[in-house]
């Protein structure tokens, strides 16, 4: 057990989980500017060994990032990355700025080392956002790949949705190394709808046209689109999913999101509270969701894995059921900013 686990967590574990993680967020800010925050972040890595992986037509340092939603507001990304991650993953970004859900609106799973989140897409907006990532794109000798997740406003209908994901590439085009289109969230009304046959296959080949229409005349290349999706996904929209991701060469999948379902929980202290559950109760779910993808496509779409690592072993698994790479979030609450540096050494 680190000292983050005896000593740090019990202490944060004092805090509403929400101002635990802007204190957090806050921390790494500071830090990650400068020689003496520099050194300290390596430090708590502890020595990340190379393993670089190509997917999607870009080198990653290893198979290890961050999870949409840790960097709502795009402002730690070279702090994740001192503390080990090949990839950081910022957003989800809206088109304009949201407040969210009503707080409290995360609550810590003790017992199921796992987070129940109903945040809603709470978000500076692309706008505000949108120097930042410019700023973390053009950093010299920048060792990590930056990734944008995106969404759509909460109140966009869903047969308008098209155009808040559309803006929101427009704007960071130039500047993400790829763009993850967030239909997944249970946060938002109706958003996982965007996974069914009815919408999934026009908003895939809309993105992907405006994806390389950009491009062009930018005289660049596209940028790899992934689409993240529910463990909860029904079999048949998962078939639809795969069926547009391929027809319109988006560059993969990520899965999973969290999940609805409280099955198998260790006892449910907030069973009225509405959200998604991740952490240690959704690895299985995602798990399995990796490997019925590799099984449908014959391990030919590329797999970005996340939901429930807390181990090398945790990680091993999903990359043995057919994840190319790997993402995580809960397990850095429960287990601290040094875990990319465990997980990477046990690797």
């Amino acid at each position: 057990m680190s000292y983050y686990e005896k000593i740090f967590f019990p202490l944060l574990r004092a805090f509403e989980p929400e101002f635990a993680h802007h204190c957090a967020v806050g921390t790494l800010a500071l830090a990650q500017w400068g020689p003496p925050g520099e050194s300290l972040l390596r430090h708590i890595a502890g020595g990340v060994p190379s393993r670089p992986v190509d997917a999607f037509g870009l080198r990653f340092p290893n198979e290890l990032g961050v999870a949409a939603g840790f960097d709502k507001n795009v402002e730690v990304a070279l702090g994740l990355a001192l503390l080990g991650f090949g990839h950081v993953e910022v957003g989800t970004l809206t088109p304009l700025p949201q407040v969210g859900n009503p707080r409290p609106r995360v609550h810590r799973l003790l017992r199921n080392r796992a987070l129940l989140n109903s945040m809603g897409f709470p978000n500076c907006g692309v706008g505000a956002a949108l120097p930042r990532i410019i700023r973390f794109s053009r950093l010299e000798g920048r060792r990590f790949i930056l990734g944008v997740s995106i969404g759509k406003q909460k109140e966009t209908p869903l047969t308008d949705s098209i155009r808040d994901y559309l803006g929101i590439m427009r704007d960071v085009h130039a500047h993400a190394d790829y763009l993850a289109i967030n239909i997944s969230s249970p946060n938002t009304p109706d958003l996982r709808k965007l996974q069914t046959p009815q919408f999934i296959n026009s908003l895939c080949a809309q993105l992907q046209e405006e994806n390389e229409a950009i491009a062009q005349r930018a005289s660049s290349k596209p940028r790899p689109l992934l689409v993240k999706i529910a463990p909860d996904v029904t079999d048949e929209d998962l078939d639809a999913v795969i069926e547009a991701v391929r027809a319109n060469n988006l560059a993969g999948i990520i899965a999973t999101n969290t999940t609805l379902k409280r099955d198998g929980l260790d006892g449910d202290p907030f069973p009225e509270r509405p959200g998604g559950i991740s952490g240690a109760p959704l690895a299985a779910r995602s798990t399995d969701m990796i490997r019925a993808i590799r099984g449908k496509t014959s391990g030919s779409l590329p797999i970005i894995g996340a939901g429930g690592i807390f181990t090398a072993a945790d990680a091993r698994e999903k990359l043995d059921a057919g994840a190319k790479l790997l993402q995580l979030y809960t397990g850095m609450v429960y287990r601290g900013p040094g875990i990319a540096g465990e997980i990477l050494r046990g690797l």
